[in-house]
């Protein structure tokens, strides 16, 4: 199946999966479109117009059949096979996703990461820690798709940039540096290209006091009024 699902889609179908999957352990076998809206948020018009583009079939009387759904989307998302990564930047922040439970349940694997600081490196815990100065030789011996970038902002362009030209195709960023997207062949013709998606915590906390000023009987500074 060849698709060209947007950012969003394939969030809210993620969000499905889930829900699809609490389903199954119930034993329930059908679910409706208004059903799994409201369990994620959104209208049951989005669901039926997202699992059209999957070519998922359902109808009216009858709703979706859960198992072929689930694994119609498990498939699509790459779910059954394992999916590799590693971890730039072993500070509180890193530290905090490498023991992180919940992407074991998502089959998705942190299989090494990288700190500059020699008092950070360990190979005998889960994940082994390596030196910075190996990035570039560790990845060329394992063909990781996609890494997580923990650094501070300074070296996140550097990062970036090693990351890039050591074949890496997919960074999640958390550093407060902005990555750029690269196209293929946008600045080199033999450059391959690499998706990004840049989390800001702090904008996400700044977005969400935003619309907590609108809620009933809030004040400015995100509290009831006394």
């Amino acid at each position: 199946m060849d698709l060209n699902l947007n950012r969003n889609t394939v969030l809210r179908l993620v969000r499905y999966l889930r829900v699809l999957e609490q389903l199954k352990a119930l034993g329930f076998e059908k679910i409706f479109s208004n059903n799994l809206g409201d369990a994620v948020g959104v209208t049951a018009a989005v669901v039926r117009k997202d699992l059209a583009q999957i070519e998922a079939v359902g109808n009216k009387r009858g709703g979706y059949s859960v198992d072929p759904l689930l694994a119609k989307i498990s498939e699509l998302l790459g779910k059954g096979r394992r999916r590799e990564a590693i971890l730039v930047g072993c500070g509180r922040l890193g530290s905090a996703l490498l023991d992180y439970p919940g992407f074991e349940n998502d089959n998705i694997e942190i299989v090494a990461a990288f700190d500059l600081h020699p008092e950070q490196v360990t190979y005998n815990g889960p994940i082994p820690v390596h030196h910075i100065d190996t990035l570039e030789s560790y990845l060329g011996q394992h063909h990781v798709p996609v890494g997580i970038l923990t650094v501070p902002d300074r070296a996140a362009n550097e990062v970036f940039e090693r990351l890039l030209a050591s074949g890496i195709i997919g960074i999640l960023n958390f550093s407060g540096m902005p990555l750029k997207p690269r196209r293929r062949g946008e600045y080199d013709a033999g450059e391959h290209c690499c998706y990004v998606e840049n989390i800001s915590i702090s904008l996400e906390l700044a977005n969400l006091f935003y619309l907590v000023r609108f809620v009933d009987g809030a004040d400015g500074s995100g509290y009831p009024a006394q």
